[in-house]
């Protein structure tokens, strides 16, 4: 995995993350959520080049 993805999927996890903590103080239901799917989805990006990189 390059630094670039690695760097990419952490970022869009801090956003997500960033995204759902603004949802909470605000009470805006849809960004908490935009932001919790956000931060799954970097999650889940991080593990399958986790996985990609013990099969190299």
């Amino acid at each position: 995995m390059s630094g670039i993805d690695k760097a990419k999927n952490k970022a869009q996890e801090l956003s997500g993350e960033g995204k759902e903590r603004l949802g909470e103080a605000t009470g805006d239901r849809d960004l908490q959520a935009e932001g919790a799917s956000d931060k799954a989805a970097g999650n889940l990006k991080q593990a399958g080049e986790k996985v990609k990189d013990v099969f190299k």
